[in-house]
């Protein structure tokens, strides 16, 4: 198949519906947990498991970037933000990402901070070249597709001499934050699910390639299917989970070869190692601290390191007592369990990450009408 129609084709996705109930052994369950927001959405959009026999349950995971921002790291960009003469530079979804005492930076900014959308992390290259005066911080966030433009931006920024330029770096680790679930004996305190087998994400896997996830799969006993976005792609990619499951492997398989290889991205890759190292731990929103999960700044490079350059007050901060995102992103609960769903909690007005980005959850079930048999009361 060569065209997007293809994979969402009404007849293969029934014929591949058919396939799983074929597959799925009426006398076992089926976890398979998803760790991509793309993944998230496509399921909600496209219904997914209303195709799937009631024995092959999908877990939403952590995959969703904006989502797993702790309220401390919103709180420390806001901080940024509202510093004299700063400029400070994001993705969207961020923007509308709910802090402490339901602050946000879209909301700072109509206080008066200077908080501007970009594109791309060019864009805030751009900027600072255009504000010579003021101090330019671009708000890094994302796994490992998005860090590779944040790295070209620091190289050029320290090939030009853009003094005046700075990131403020959020960028986090999808394979340590599968074994944050599979091991961490803090997110079995807070409660977990049973995971039989995992949904590979699509694009940080054309970065890393699938190559990460055979640890899990050897180590864990779970299979892996690294999986594409379109509908088709995700069914394939639980009909080969199942078969593995029913046949006791656990490999990791790439249905997504038109996109991902073993080995992955070696140029990215290349970029990533020369601008970035590891964190000792970072903090995730459901997750807590995860060790070893998210990168930093290296020392060649500390000269546009926001967080070296600003007194960044860096706290850990509690979710909403009654928002349910933290257990929405471990798999323990999902969107409609949460009791602010679709009433005090909607797109328009969030109370958690999980209802900003559209790879989100609780955004995806909202948008996509997943909620409409939901009873929650406010």
């Amino acid at each position: 198949m060569k065209y997007v129609e293809e994979f969402r084709d009404a007849a293969l996705a029934r014929g591949l519906a058919g396939a799983i109930r074929r597959a799925a052994d009426p006398a076992r369950r089926y976890h398979i947990m998803e760790f991509c927001g793309g993944h998230t959405h496509a399921i909600a959009r496209y219904g997914i498991p209303d195709l799937l026999p009631p024995n092959v349950r999908l877990i939403h995971g952590p995959g969703c970037p904006v989502c797993v921002l702790p309220v401390g790291r919103i709180d420390d960009a806001i901080s940024i933000a509202r510093r004299p003469g700063a400029i400070l530079c994001t993705y969207g979804d961020v923007m509308r990402v709910p802090a402490s005492g339901r602050m946000s930076l879209i909301k700072a900014k109509a206080e008066g901070a200077d908080v501007r959308m970009v594109l791309s992390t060019t864009d805030a290259l751009r900027i600072a070249e255009a504000n010579p005066g003021r101090e330019v911080v671009f708000f890094a966030i994302g796994f490992e597709t998005t860090t590779p433009p944040t790295a070209v931006a620091l190289q050029l920024a320290r090939a030009k001499g853009i003094a005046n330029f700075s990131v403020f770096c959020n960028h986090v680790l999808t394979p340590a934050a599968i074994s944050n679930i599979l091991e961490s004996p803090e997110v079995r305190e807070l409660g977990t699910v049973p995971l039989d087998a995992f949904i590979g994400p699509a694009h940080v896997s054309t970065i890393i390639g699938s190559r990460p996830y055979e640890y899990f799969a050897e180590e864990y006993r779970k299979p892996v299917v690294v999986a594409g976005f379109e509908p088709l792609d995700v069914m394939q990619a639980i009909l080969m989970l199942v078969t593995q499951i029913n046949e006791d492997r656990a490999e990791v398989e790439n249905q997504f070869i038109r996109a991902v290889t073993r080995d992955g991205n070696r140029k990215a890759q290349a970029l990533v190692a020369d601008v970035f190292e590891l964190r000792r731990s970072f903090e995730w929103r459901g997750l807590g601290l995860v060790p070893y999960s998210a990168l930093r700044i290296k020392e060649a490079y500390a000269a546009w390191d926001a967080e070296r350059r600003f007194a960044i007050p860096n706290a850990m901060v509690p979710d909403h007592k009654a928002c349910a995102c933290g257990a929405i992103l471990r798999g323990l609960k999902r969107p409609t369990d949460c009791k602010l769903f679709g009433t005090a909690c909607t797109p328009e007005s969030p109370m958690g990450s999980c209802m900003v980005s559209a790879e989100g959850a609780c955004a995806a079930h909202y948008t996509y009408g997943r909620f409409r048999d939901h009873t929650a009361v406010a």
